[in-house]
């Protein structure tokens, strides 16, 4: 019966050692295949991140240019304000000059009748005094 187990033990240990190297032979296959799949998902993944990195570059691009049209329009619109403003200025200036002449031409006019008034004042005073 010990041999009988001695037996059944070496057969089951050379069966043992059978599968390891017959796994061992296969492991390289398997190993291979392995860093294949590995190397298709790096490929895949880098791709996917290429993919992702042009989306968001264009979608960048997009925010820029919309921000970059959105810049021009204010600063059009600040532009036309500011025209608005001058001419605007402009109008309120030039209505004080003509009020301010107005004012300036009656003042004057006002002036040179006192003066003829003053004048002819004057002229019949040195005549009465030069009757006298």
């Amino acid at each position: 019966m010990k041999k009988q187990i001695l037996s059944l033990a070496v057969v089951a240990l050379l069966a043992f050692a059978v599968q390891s190297c017959e796994k061992k032979e296969t492991k390289p296959a398997e190993d291979e295949l392995t860093l294949g799949n590995k190397v298709d998902t790096l490929t895949t993944d880098i791709q996917e991140v290429k993919d992702s990195a042009v989306v968001k570059a264009e979608n960048a691009a997009a925010s820029a240019k919309e921000a970059s049209q959105n810049a021009v329009q204010d600063v059009k619109d600040a532009t036309k304000k500011t025209a608005d403003d001058v001419e605007n200025a402009a109008k309120k200036t030039a209505s004080d000059v003509k009020e301010a002449s107005k004012k300036a031409a009656a003042k004057a006019e006002a002036a040179a009748k006192a003066a003829k008034d003053g004048t002819v004042k004057t002229a019949k005073d040195v005549n009465e005094a030069l009757k006298k």
